[in-house]
């Protein structure tokens, strides 16, 4: 199952950035799929400070946000526009395999990028305001198990997308019927998806812990649970996990990177080795605590077999829960 697999892999050691021929100069380019203020934002602006911090840039790291689609536009343009860009990385995440698996990008596969590599993962929550009625995960998917229109979620990924699939997975687990009748929102990103939670507007977010925590530390958010095993270490400890509850529901949320395909191999080489040395550093590594971030780093050669495997995977679930026919 595309869970167990996911955490199956353990760390890859650092390679040493100097032993490489081709080195970036000038402006790098990290294209977020969305607007600001989602997981993949995060993900751009956050390797962008700490790459600049560790000199593995002579230039700045710009974030360029291109929202559409559920990451189908920046796919696209990466696909189409940038095919041989060797200073252009893509933020992604187990909602860009879900699109994949899901046929979202039309006419596209993931064999048209070069998967860099992850750093890190990122668990589900779901999450409501800090006024809502609903208590802990259990009431809020009694309420769901009684009538599946009664509670809406909103989540930054596309209908059908991720974070739609962690909502299902939870409800499927507590015991709930019609699955496709629970109403679910997409935003452009977690951070406007949240907004409408905490306003009250809808009653339930579904997303991931590093895209709360400002909501979380405010006051504004309260995580009746997180989608992990057992509770995620520091100041996140608190919260509870679905499984503490009685609800068998699991749902980390790798972040990494893609490239052009038609990129030079050198570049390629320069950026693999890149977020494996990122990884490896201290600097890395507090940003992952502060944001609740997991340890997942596949190893470079076994990166893309990983992502076609959760691909697979992601189909096959989308069928079993009928998203897919």
């Amino acid at each position: 199952m595309l869970i167990k697999r996911t955490l199956s892999f353990v760390a890859a050691a650092a390679v040493s950035m100097s032993a490489l021929a081709w080195e970036p100069s000038g402006k790098v380019e990290c294209l977020a799929p969305a607007d600001p203020g989602g997981g993949w934002d995060f993900t751009c602006r956050s390797v962008g400070n700490v790459m600049q911090e560790l000199g593995m840039v002579d230039g700045t790291v710009q974030t360029v946000n291109m929202a559409g689609a559920g990451g189908g536009v920046a796919f696209a343009h990466t696909v189409s526009k940038r095919a041989e860009d060797n200073k252009l990385l893509v933020a992604a995440s187990t909602a860009t395999t879900t699109r994949l698996a899901q046929k979202q990008f039309p006419g596209m596969n993931a064999d048209m990028v070069t998967w860099v590599g992850a750093l890190g993962a990122d668990y589900g929550i779901i999450a409501v305001g800090k006024d809502s009625k609903y208590k802990d995960l259990k009431g809020l998917m009694q309420a769901v198990s009684e009538d599946p229109r009664s509670v809406k979620f909103a989540g930054g990924s596309a209908r059908g997308g991720w974070d739609h699939l962690k909502v299902l997975i939870t409800a499927k687990a507590a015991g709930a019927d019609d699955l496709p009748r629970i109403p679910y929102l997409s935003y452009n990103n977690g951070g406007e998806a949240m907004t409408q939670v905490v306003g009250g507007q809808v009653d339930a977010f579904t997303g991931d812990i590093s895209e709360a925590t400002g909501f979380m530390e405010s006051g504004d958010l309260r995580v009746l649970a997180v989608l992990a095993e057992e509770r995620l270490p520091g100041k996140f400890g608190d919260i509870p996990t679905a499984q503490e509850q009685g609800i068998d529901s699991v749902g980390p949320n790798w972040r990494g990177f893609y490239m052009p395909k038609g990129a030079d191999e050198a570049s390629k080489g320069y950026w693999v080795n890149a977020v494996d040395t990122l990884y490896a550093s201290e600097e890395w590594k507090k940003v992952m605590k502060s944001n609740g971030l997991i340890p997942f780093h596949p190893p470079a050669e076994k990166f893309d077999e990983f992502v076609r495997n959760q691909v697979q995977d992601i189909e096959k679930l989308s069928r079993e829960i009928g998203l897919l026919k």
